[in-house]
């Protein structure tokens, strides 16, 4: 079997047989891979996107967006309320984040543990793996913060809040500020630089451009998986069906629900793509009297907590600050100006300070995240709106960005709203905010962080995959990512994704033997 295989390219069909059948490449499915490879398992990855490495990434925004990402980083929610962003490439989305790994808050496990019963996920039980996580991919402390990200420390320590410096996954980084768009020099230890070469140098294949249908099954086992290539337009469709043992889901939230609803799985309490969860992204925009330059260097490397937990974990939505890397098609969609206005936004550009909260959903009754389902087409679709829960968590938080922006230094300060103006002053601002309209399309928000859709957890009543990731109602299919989170994170997922999957992908290779 050829190494590599690339489906836009195939002109019959094509079938394959293997142990493992690992369907995505980001931190989940290359975790896996490598994992299952090193311990003597023939493995295919079926990745939907293209396999582009160092040499193709050429840091131009919009070309690589929509290289790089599902619909061009702006797959809309069912009602267009906002926008997420997953890669759609060999190594998903590890391979354009900005390399921000935080270790999963204690809050979160013991809410998972007392709150859901879920076992095996304590601090301490997790801490051989994230140990494991941080070696592999070369997590360490950052401390060489840009001005942007220096900024967020200053307003912090002025207030009183909590902050830290941010660990992230590199080797020799070059600071060029464009992680978002893949790192041309290989220093993001993303899983094309790490697990997925290291896997290839085993029993392993990788099928890109290919898009997973749907497994086929009978009575309670997966038969094999039916892919077809994923690039419009070939001359030729071939069908391609993929036999195996064991079958793992690692396409990330929204991708891995809509690949099971697409199967027809069992689900007899319709549980399949319900609590998709988004971390939801908000953003504060404020001119400094001085450049910022917030497009060099690393483009997070500090974070405040302060209001993560602030009224409890049950309690009013938590969120937590970062800096955002300021590229320019990502502030300049953060306002909708025209004229004069744009102009004068356009030349501050050196001196703008940018800030991202990042809203915790789904640790109170009224916030039950959304739901993925499939259009006609087979494509899926979140519906996730943003009720009054999540409203009073943005408004809050642009309240602390704005906050924090004017402690440290700032001449004005205008959140992602268009509704409003910037403003001059910390009172001038608390009291626009307090007032404005927080609605689509003028507020600004996103997510690049889509948790769960196929939550774990002990009964099949309640959940879709047990506590080892294995499907409750087929003995040999698995989910190892980010979509098993019974909850959001409350910080950047992918250092848990990594320890996880080097958790269950572990336990999958020792039982099988």
């Amino acid at each position: 079997m050829d190494k590599l295989i690339n489906a836009s390219f195939l002109k019959k069909d094509l079938d394959l047989e293997v142990d493992f059948v690992i369907v995505g490449s980001g931190a989940g499915g290359g975790t896996s891979a490598e994992i299952l490879s090193k311990a003597g398992y023939s493995v295919i990855i079926v990745e939907e996107g293209n396999y582009e490495r160092s040499k193709d990434f050429d840091l131009k925004e919009l070309s690589t967006f929509n290289r790089l990402y599902y619909e061009g980083a702006t797959r809309p929610t069912k009602d267009k309320g906002f926008t997420v962003v997953q890669g759609r490439t060999v190594g998903g989305s590890t391979v354009v984040n900005w390399t921000t790994c935080i270790r999963t808050p204690k809050e979160t496990l013991e809410y998972w543990e007392i709150e859901l019963g879920i076992k095996g996920y304590s601090d301490e039980e997790l801490d051989s793996w994230f140990e494991v996580a941080s070696k592999r991919f070369s997590i360490q402390p950052w401390e060489a913060h840009n001005q942007n990200n220096n900024l967020l420390s200053v307003g912090a320590k002025k207030l009183g809040w909590r902050y830290s410096s941010i660990p992230r996954n590199v080797k020799n980084c070059n600071m060029l500020g464009y992680c978002g768009l893949g790192c041309p020099v290989d220093a993001k230890q993303s899983q094309i630089v790490t697990t997925i070469p290291s896997a290839l140098k085993e029993k392993t294949s990788l099928l890109y451009n290919t898009k997973a249908v749907q497994y086929v099954w009978k009575e309670n086992t997966i038969d094999y998986l039916y892919c077809v290539p994923s690039i419009e337009g070939s001359e030729t469709q071939p069908k391609i069906r993929i036999f195996a043992k064991h079958f793992i889901t690692s396409a990330g939230a929204i991708n891995s629900p809509a690949l099971l609803l697409r199967s027809k799985l069992p689900d007899p309490n319709s549980l399949i793509g319900k609590r998709t969860f988004v971390q939801l992204h908000n953003y504060s925009v404020a001119e400094m009297p001085t450049p910022v330059y917030g497009f060099f260097g690393a483009p997070q490397s500090v974070a405040s907590d302060e209001f993560l937990w602030k009224d409890g974990v049950s309690g009013r939505a938590g969120y937590n600050i970062e800096a955002v890397g300021a590229q320019p098609i990502v502030l300049m969609n953060l306002r909708k100006l025209v004229g004069e206005e744009f102009d004068q936004y356009v030349k501050s550009y050196p001196n703008l300070h940018v800030l991202v909260s990042q809203i915790r959903d789904g640790f109170n009754e009224d916030s039950l995240g959304g739901t993925v389902k499939l259009n006609e087409a087979g494509y899926p679709i979140l519906d996730y709106p943003l009720n009054d829960f999540i409203v009073d968590g943005i408004r809050r938080s642009y309240l602390s960005m704005a906050e924090c922006q004017f402690a440290a230094g700032a001449k004005t300060v205008v959140p992602a709203n268009n509704a409003v103006s910037p403003f001059s002053n910390w009172a001038e601002a608390k009291k626009g905010i307090e007032e404005m309209v927080i609605q689509s399309p003028n507020t600004v928000v996103n997510s690049t962080h889509p948790l769960g859709g196929n939550a774990m957890g002990n009964s099949p009543e309640s959940s879709v995959v047990d506590p080892n990731g294995k499907f409750h109602h087929m003995k040999n299919l698995y989910v190892i990512d980010g979509s098993i989170f019974p909850t959001s994170l409350g910080v950047n997922p992918s250092y848990t994704i990594y320890a996880i999957a080097s958790k269950l992908a572990t336990k999958l290779a020792k039982e099988n033997k």
